[in-house]
């Protein structure tokens, strides 16, 4: 029997320490619905337009798309949205 870790309702995120580890999470479906293809064509463009000697770019598009992947998996993401959808809707004043 295997010990459970002390937060064991947390997510089990996957390794995204490199480029190719955040592409295959993304592709595995981690993150929002069309990360994957998004995070391809936004690499892409950062990689064609970049300086050789500044990546810079490059390095923050991965930054937003792990913290895509970690929102993502955050149990509570959807609640938390739902909430300030609710909230919006009833200061507009809308009920749809």
């Amino acid at each position: 029997m295997t010990a459970q870790p002390a937060d064991f309702g947390s997510p089990q995120l996957p390794p995204m320490r490199t480029i190719g580890e955040l592409r295959a999470a993304l592709t595995m479906g981690y993150g929002f619905p069309t990360d994957a293809d998004d995070f391809e064509a936004e690499l892409a463009r950062e990689i064609n337009h970049a300086d050789p000697a500044d990546l810079s770019g490059v390095a923050r598009l991965a930054e937003e798309f792990r913290g895509r992947v970690i929102a993502r998996q955050d149990p509570g993401f959807d609640s938390a949205v739902a909430a300030a959808v609710a909230d919006i809707r009833s200061a507009r004043g809308t009920t749809r």
